[in-house]
């Protein structure tokens, strides 16, 4: 996105291998694709270079991760320490690396809201009913 002041932000269109990538494979969100790695190792590099492999205890909205039975790799990569939980701020991660299953578990479950709302519908609501009062 290009914005010049006194004119509107240009959007260039989505290139030809990018449009080839989302029929085939289906979108996955990043957070949906947390959600579902709870539990699973995973691999994450840091902006300073040092990498965490463990396991993802939970995640929150900031991409802030809790991982336990870490092996954590120095950025040169000849120092190792083995930690049994740490806490990683969402903004320090380079890149995310899971294994297969994860993807092919996010890709299964309901991505639209029509489709999580039509899995619910004829369950009851809550609290009361139609009208009433008293």
């Amino acid at each position: 996105v290009r914005v010049q002041p006194g004119r509107a932000a240009a959007v260039s269109p989505p290139s030809p291998s990018s449009r080839r990538l989302s029929k085939g494979a289906g979108m996955v969100l990043p957070m949906a694709l947390l959600r579902s790695a709870q539990n699973q190792p995973m691999m994450v590099e840091l902006k300073n270079g040092e990498t965490y492999s463990g396991v993802l205890a939970s995640c929150d909205g900031f991409m802030n991760l809790h991982m336990r039975d870490i092996v954590c790799t120095s950025r040169d990569g000849e120092r190792f320490w083995k930690i049994p939980e740490c806490y990683v701020r969402g903004n320090s991660i380079k890149y995310l690396r899971l294994p297969d299953e994860v993807i092919d578990m996010v890709k299964d479950e309901p991505t639209s809201r029509r489709e999580i709302r039509q899995q619910f519908k004829g369950r009851a609501r809550g609290r009361g009913g139609r009208g009433g009062g008293g």
